[in-house]
């Protein structure tokens, strides 16, 4: 869905976003928020582990990660509803580790939506601008304008009860842009909507995000909301972050096995270095003697073990006259077609799972269960992580994420 700001509000934002998205030397975007070397715990149990991080000015961040990642920690900590152990925090260049929440004009939407049940949704929208003192005559001319932008001018009467979860969340929305903060901190705001629902507000939040040119920083656990939504992704893991990157870097080339595994469905096993050049990798693995990999920046020596992530998508069951630069043999346990997508599950001769996706193409898929197929994909379509000390071990089988 596509939504629209009136020309006065697009004027205002285009001249803060002007004044505030370049550097003192002019250089490009500033840097509206960072945190260093941040850290809280709570006992013995240690949230967030020293974490660093900076967001540019107009930039959609996601804390993407797992319940207990340490994201909402880190989130609360930059609202100022959390003060950290240690470490620092500065927002526009100030301060702001021990500064108060209402020091720090920051805008916080909640899943929750924190609507005032006994006031009109004008009145809520009004809330923010009226605890700064402004003139009511701003106050109406600024309500009006954020009611646009969440396309709901309409209801300016009505009360939080008598609007649907969708529209809540809007005029939570409108509330908190409405006195044009630097950053908004969203937490999970979409977590309690349905599936439909929840895929048009992310449009619309994304949407709202490069109209207004508002810096937001993300919370979520849905690794296909930070995706669709996100400039860049804060992969984050037990109070670490992982990796931070735009979406198709942090999906198709993960820092770690745990980013591998976590963003998305995919295949993952661990191979041994055979062959190490400028271009290219040569490993072996229990189920195929030799495979080529793309030579990754850091790059990994003879005898190294490595962990290798394929992508369904970009692997590939091969026609009987089709060749690819990776063959692998397998069996196929299990074929599901899901709408637009079916999902061949294989069985390669150690025992080892796979799973490759295809667009559906009809209402027959060209291969049954029992079937014997080759596995095939390109150097290009895999990505080799030097693996850790204390790596897991390979996994039996792939899976989706929840």
């Amino acid at each position: 869905m596509q939504m629209r700001a009136t020309a006065a509000l697009e004027s205002n934002v285009t001249a803060a976003m002007v004044a505030a998205s370049t550097s003192a030397a002019g250089t490009g975007p500033a840097i509206r928020l960072k945190v260093s070397g941040l850290r809280k715990t709570y006992g013995d149990f240690v949230a967030l582990h020293g974490a660093d991080l900076e967001v540019r000015q107009g930039e959609f961040l996601t804390l993407l990660g797992p319940s207990g990642s340490g994201k909402t920690t880190l989130l609360m900590m930059i609202a100022g509803l959390t003060y950290p152990d240690g470490g620092d925090i500065w927002i526009d260049g100030r301060a702001a580790t021990f500064a108060p929440p209402n020091r720090r004009e920051i805008g916080m939407v909640f899943q929750n939506y924190a609507l005032f049940p006994h006031m009109t949704v004008y009145d809520n929208i009004a809330f923010p601008l009226r605890m700064r003192s402004r003139p009511e005559d701003e106050v109406r001319r600024e309500v009006k304008r954020a009611l646009e932008i969440v396309r709901l001018p309409e209801l300016a009467s009505r009360r939080p009860a008598q609007l649907s979860g969708g529209q809540q969340q809007r005029i939570a929305l409108a509330r908190c842009i409405v006195y044009k903060p630097p950053i908004i901190l969203m937490d999970e705001p979409l977590g309690a909507l349905d599936k439909r629902l929840r895929d048009e507000l992310q449009l619309e939040i994304r949407q709202l995000h490069r109209e207004t040119g508002i810096t937001i920083v993300y919370v979520t656990h849905d690794q296909e909301e930070a995706l669709v939504m996100s400039d860049r992704i804060c992969v984050m893991q037990s109070g670490r972050i992982e990796q931070v990157g735009p979406p198709e870097q942090v999906y198709f080339e993960p820092a770690s096995r745990f980013v591998a595994g976590f963003l998305g469905e995919s295949n993952i096993f661990s191979a041994s270095v055979l062959e190490s050049g400028d271009d290219r990798l040569v490993v072996s693995t229990p189920f195929a003697q030799r495979l080529v990999m793309r030579a990754r920046a850091g790059a990994v020596g003879v005898g190294d073990t490595v962990t290798v992530m394929l992508r369904p998508e970009r692997a590939r069951l091969l026609a009987p006259s089709e060749q690819a630069e990776n063959e692998i043999g397998a069996t196929l346990s299990d074929v599901i077609m899901s709408g637009q997508l079916t999902r061949f599950y294989l069985e390669l001769r150690d025992g080892t799972g796979m799973t490759v996706t295809e667009l559906t193409n009809g209402p027959r898929p060209r291969h049954r269960a029992g079937d014997t197929v080759r596995l095939g994909f390109d150097r290009a379509d895999a990505a080799v992580i030097p693996e850790a000390p204390d790596a897991a071990e390979g996994q039996a089988r792939p899976k989706e994420n929840d």
